[in-house]
């Protein structure tokens, strides 16, 4: 498996609320944001965030498209397709994030938590298939001993406890909140 550049993208995001009262005596509420890209220095405006949503996908767009250019047509149009499953899924899901994050904070780490969760077992799904198709490749190239087995279950069991820790520590601290 040929390594693969790594690329990093970062945003700032901050929000404004105006609230005033209109000639009519109703109080009214506006949020504006300003989004900006660190690496480029670009900014936008805006009181719509699907618009903020826009500067992010057009920016990493640009980046997916720039690091696949030369991949071959069907890795590109692979990588492509889960670019854009990611984008329908922040389009859904982003403006309901803030909302809830404004309202109870303590619940949006909690699904920041199960969407964590959820990525790792994904991935280790992936992983997985990943080397049952390759199986064979491993098998000719590693034939671990006994010794080298239980070497390697005990250091899983011991990631398995401090991954359980690390819940338990992040536990304490949502409830902290």
């Amino acid at each position: 498996m040929a390594a693969k550049k790594e690329e990093t993208s970062s945003f700032v995001l901050r929000f404004t609320q105006k609230i005033f009262e209109e000639t009519e005596g109703d109080h009214q509420i506006q949020w504006r944001g300003n989004i900006r890209h660190v690496q480029s220095g670009e900014e936008t405006r805006f009181t719509n965030f699907d618009e903020a949503t826009t500067f992010v996908k057009e920016k990493l767009s640009n980046l997916t498209e720039k690091a696949v250019e030369n991949e071959s047509p069907e890795a590109k149009k692979g990588i492509l397709a889960k670019s854009l499953d990611f984008w329908k899924k922040v389009a859904s899901d982003a403006p309901k994030m803030v909302i809830d994050s404004i309202k109870d904070p303590k619940k949006q780490v909690a699904h920041f938590q199960e969407q964590i969760q959820e990525q790792i077992n994904q991935v280790g799904e992936v992983i997985g298939q990943k080397i049952e198709e390759r199986k064979h490749e491993l098998d000719e190239w590693i034939n671990p001993s006994k010794s080298d087995f239980k070497e390697m279950m005990e250091a899983i069991s011991q990631m398995s406890n401090e991954i359980k820790a690390l819940n338990i520590k992040v536990e304490k601290l949502t409830k902290k909140k």
